[in-house]
């Protein structure tokens, strides 16, 4: 049983928490606990509940007529509102992954995943609904993740989808061009990596991908043996702004005749001087750009 407070239920839901209480007050729509501070307390049920509320409210629903619907008339509702096509049934997926994370349920999980899949092939599904999903629940772009048990076991189960997709492509041309892709030391969110893999697999590109926590030295070590021709990295974690600048820093000194690529909702914080070699790429679609080639240094 996960608790939630209302500012977890704020960023899950994209509802203020102003709101969410004058909703409360007029319309009782929820009636959370309280700790012994008076704070507000949410239960599982009640945040997929103001999910469902927050979906048909974007969509047009007065609170007021959300208000005397029941609980399964609600549900029911969200899903009939999204049809069979849309950017409306994206969303209802992305909810749907949510619930199905907050409820550890791997299979509803997986299931929802295939249909995404099955509708709108891998790269789409990733765009529309994985990505969403994963900012929804701060495990992509925020550096704090709002419940990390979830995030784990969500994570994980998309990681595999991904491995499974990367492995379904065809090989790449040996002679084609070459990347080395990696996360520096402290850093451990490997999907946007792998989906960056995917597209540049799917486009021609031999990739080596050293995964997650990775060293410069060993970088290095491999650049000094085999042939790369570029390097690529995505930062999300919340370094210290030292740290940034000294990566930055660091990957100009250490291939400064290789091209260096860094993505991810980090890189805006970076101060330091650009080494020559080193691009910039600040937005997903920059990133997704990019990966597919049709950026080229």
């Amino acid at each position: 049983m996960n608790s939630f407070t209302i500012k977890d239920i704020e960023s899950l839901t994209g509802i203020k928490a102003h709101t969410i209480r004058i909703w409360e007050q007029r319309y009782k729509l929820l009636r959370p606990k309280r700790k012994d501070t008076n704070h507000r307390v949410y239960s599982n049920a009640e945040l997929k509940h103001m999910l469902r509320i927050a979906y048909l409210y974007r969509h047009g629903y007065k609170i007021s007529k959300i208000a005397v619907m029941t609980e399964e008339e609600i549900r029911r509702q969200s899903l009939d509102e999204a049809g069979q096509k849309g950017p409306h049934l994206q969303q209802v997926y992305v909810n749907q992954l949510v619930e199905a994370m907050i409820d550890f349920d791997q299979v509803r999980f997986e299931k929802i995943f295939h249909n995404t899949l099955l509708r709108m092939g891998f790269e789409q599904a990733m765009l529309k609904v994985i990505y969403p999903y994963l900012e929804k629940v701060g495990l992509l772009w925020l550096a704090d993740c709002v419940i990390p048990a979830q995030e784990h076991f969500a994570s994980n189960i998309i990681r595999k989808k991904l491995m499974v997709a990367i492995d379904g492509l065809d090989m790449p041309p040996e002679d084609g061009e070459k990347f080395l892709l990696f996360l520096p030391e402290g850093e451990f969110h490997e999907i946007p990596l792998l989906f960056a893999q995917y597209l540049m697999k799917k486009h021609g590109c031999a990739v080596v991908n050293f995964g997650a926590n990775v060293p410069l030295e060993d970088l290095r070590f491999y650049v000094e043996r085999k042939r790369v021709d570029h390097v690529y990295t995505h930062i999300i974690t919340n370094f210290p702004q030292k740290t940034l600048d000294h990566l930055v820093k660091d990957l100009g000194k250490h291939f400064p005749s290789v091209p260096v690529t860094i993505s991810g909702p980090q890189v805006s914080r970076i101060t330091a001087s650009l080494p020559a070699n080193i691009m910039l790429l600040n937005t997903l679609t920059e990133m997704v750009d990019f990966a597919r080639r049709k950026v080229m240094l």
